[in-house]
């Protein structure tokens, strides 16, 4: 990529940034920035964070791989509209759309679920394009047109696996053959003309979601995918305390199990959770999102420096 390029890739990130904090602070949403480093990170078994030095006889602390944490404990005193825009950080995460430190967009509606974000995905995809001057009804991307007219379609996951997996994860998941699964037959199958959301994932993958009511195999969760590129992540945000203590400690078992560090109990969240009202959250990674807008290939060439130039 010539310096050229990369200079007008920077420019539209910083337009696009703009339109991101322009939509959500037209939408009644408070801005925060809470803590980089913490002492009881997200216990996910798929994702391990930075541990950083500490003085001799105190807590470990780390980096966060998310503000999620923060934000709904944030909403549990009494915020109703939240969004944090900033680094979060990942270990073993590097490759063409993959970084150790990127810039996570995570935003929080109280009274709201999946179907709201949505919702806010669309008209943000649109206010964001119109900002990078790719376009108000398509974008072009790795050689196609993608249409971002709304609605953009949504598949369920089971849906999804049935066509093009040939089997049912709803039936009985097996954890690792959805993800091979996933990413090798389902994601390389869905539209590369349209965005799309999949939504309703296996309860065993509910995370922080809440399980669909009278359905309760299936979580309230959503992922957005545009370009072969997977965008977003969101939730109908679980608010049973003791629900997530269980799957917490289920999460715990499988890090142990895989030989993963175990980390401290989030006991200050989990405290939090007891108050926290109906919601609803995402996270959509921004670099991923200029990658879209200006038809890069790379996540290097729409940051200002990859993490190896120190």
């Amino acid at each position: 990529m010539d310096s050229s390029t990369w200079i007008k890739n920077l420019r539209i990130r910083d337009r696009i940034i703009q339109a991101v904090r322009d939509f959500l602070h037209g939408e009644g949403f408070v801005e925060v920035a809470t803590p980089l480093i913490v002492q009881a990170p997200l216990p996910e078994p798929s994702i391990d964070a930075f541990q950083v030095c500490t003085d001799a006889g105190r807590p470990s602390l780390y980096l966060i791989p998310s503000p999620e944490l923060h934000l709904k404990r944030l909403l549990a005193r009494g915020l109703s509209k939240v969004f944090q825009l900033g680094p979060a950080f990942r270990k073993g995460e590097r490759g063409t759309r993959h970084l150790p430190e990127f810039t996570m967009l995570e935003w929080y509606r109280v009274g709201a679920d999946y179907n709201h974000l949505m919702d806010d995905c669309e008209r943000l995809i649109a206010c964001t394009a119109r900002a990078a001057g790719a376009g108000e009804q398509s974008i072009p991307y790795d050689g196609n047109s993608i249409d971002i007219s709304r609605p953009f379609p949504r598949i369920t996951v089971d849906e999804a696996f049935r066509r093009w997996a040939g089997w049912s994860p709803l039936a009985e998941t097996d954890l690792d053959r959805f993800d091979e699964d996933m990413a090798f037959k389902v994601e390389p199958a869905l539209s590369a003309s349209r965005p799309c959301f999949l939504l309703d994932y296996p309860a065993a993958l509910a995370s922080l979601a809440r399980l669909k009511r009278g359905m309760p195999r299936v979580a309230e969760r959503v992922e957005l995918y545009a370009g072969g590129l997977e965008l977003a992540n969101g939730f109908s945000e679980l608010t049973d305390a003791n629900e997530q203590e269980a799957r917490f400690r289920r999460d715990r078992a499988l890090r142990r199990k895989r030989g993963l560090k175990c980390y401290p109990w989030p006991r200050a969240f989990l405290s939090d959770l007891k108050r926290l009202p109906r919601c609803a959250g995402m996270a959509l990674g921004i670099d991923r999102l200029v990658m879209l807008l200006t038809d890069s290939k790379d996540i290097d060439e729409v940051i200002p420096l990859p993490p190896e130039y120190d």
